[in-house]
C-alpha cells in the first residue's frame, strides 16, 4: 500500500552557505501509513515546527524528496495548490486566524475559494462544524465571544471543511485551560475516528501523546530518533530525559504504585489503560476478600 506520507532523504538548511547556517532537518527518512494517528515529539528547536511545514510546501527541502499518497510534491509547480489542499495545516493558537462576523463564514472561507457550488460549500462547512462538536446554534455567533476550546474547534473546522486527506496539528490544546485541553483533545479523537484522517499531531505533552497515538516520532537536534508505539518510546525513558523530554505522568504514578503493590503492573502510558488495569485490581481483590 502507497503511504500516505513519504519523506526520503530529507534535508533542511536555513541561511545555507552563510555565516548563519543552521540544519533544521538532518536526513530524514519516515513513512506514515493512510488513517494513522502518529504523534510527533521533541524539545523546541529539535525541527518538528521544519519538517511539518515541508510536508504541505510551506518549505522546500535542501535536499531529498517528500512523497504525498505517491506523488513528489516538487515533482510539479502546478500541483503544488491541490497537494496544499489534500494535506491541512493547523499551526498553534489558529484561532488568532479567525477573522469573519461569525462562524459559518469563517469556517466557508476556505472551500469558497476552491471553486466548489454554494451547496457544496454548505454541506461541507456544515460537515466540519459537526465533526468538531459546534452546532447550528453556533453558525451565527462572532468567533470571538466563544470560549478558547470552541474557538480552537472553528479554526480546525475552517481546515476540515476543505476536505484535506492528511491533517497535521501543531500543539492543538497549546494555552488551553483544563477544560479546554479536554475538550479540543476528545474531538481530536473523535475526529480521527470518524473520518478516518491520517493524522500527525505535534505536541510538547508526553501525556496527550500517548492518549491519543499508537505511533510516536521523536526528533533530537533536526534527526527522527526514536519511531515506535508509545510503549517502546516511553520505555526508554532514561534516554528521553537525556534530551529534555519526559515519560507521561501516569506512568511515573504506575511505578510508585508498584512499590507498593508488586502486583500493579508498570509501562501504563495513558489515564485510559490505568484505570482500566487499577479497576481489575480492585475487583480481583474483592472476589479474593469475597471467597476468604
Amino acid at each position: 500500500m502507497t503511504p500516505a506520507v513519504k519523506l526520503q532523504n530529507l534535508t533542511h538548511i536555513y541561511s545555507a552557505n552563510s555565516v548563519f547556517e543552521k540544519k533544521a532537518i538532518d536526513n530524514v527518512n519516515l513513512e506514515i501509513n493512510t488513517g494513522e494517528m502518529v504523534a510527533l515529539i521533541g524539545h523546541t528547536g529539535s525541527g518538528k515546527s521544519t519538517l511539518i511545514q515541508h510536508l504541505n510546501a510551506l518549505l522546500k527541502p535542501t535536499s531529498g524528496k517528500i512523497f504525498i499518497n505517491g506523488e513528489d510534491i516538487h515533482a510539479n509547480k502546478k500541483r503544488l495548490k491541490s497537494i496544499r489542499q489534500r494535506v491541512g495545516l493547523v499551526f498553534q493558537y489558529p484561532e488568532h486566524q479567525l477573522f469573519e462576523v461569525n462562524v459559518y463564514k469563517d469556517v466557508a472561507f476556505g472551500p469558497m475559494r476552491m471553486g466548489l457550488t454554494p451547496d457544496e460549500v454548505d454541506n461541507q462547512v456544515k460537515s466540519a462544524l459537526e465533526t468538531v462538536g459546534l452546532g447550528q446554534e453556533h453558525y451565527d455567533k462572532s468567533p470571538f465571544e466563544l470560549s478558547g476550546g470552541q474557538k480552537r474547534r472553528v479554526a480546525i473546522a475552517g481546515v476540515l471543511a476543505m476536505r484535506p486527506e492528511i491533517l497535521i496539528l501543531d500543539e492543538p490544546a497549546a494555552g488551553l485551560d483544563p477544560s479546554g485541553r479536554e475538550e479540543i483533545l476528545s474531538q481530536i479523537k473523535h475526529m480521527h475516528k470518524s473520518l478516518g484522517l491520517t493524522v500527525l499531531l505535534v505536541s510538547h505533552s508526553m501525556d496527550d501523546a500517548a492518549r491519543l497515538s499508537n505511533r510516536i516520532l521523536v526528533m533530537n537536534q533536526s534527526k527522527l530518533i526514536l519511531d515506535g508505539t508509545p510503549t517502546s518510546v516511553f520505555s526508554q525513558g532514561e534516554m528521553l530525559k537525556s534530551i529534555g523530554l519526559d515519560v507521561p505522568q501516569i506512568s511515573t504514578i504506575m511505578s510508585y504504585l508498584n512499590k507498593e503493590n508488586p502486583n500493579i503492573p508498570t509501562g501504563i502510558f495513558s489515564i485510559e489503560d490505568a484505570t482500566k488495569v487499577l479497576l481489575d485490581q480492585m475487583c480481583d481483590k474483592n472476589k479474593e476478600t469475597q471467597n476468604s
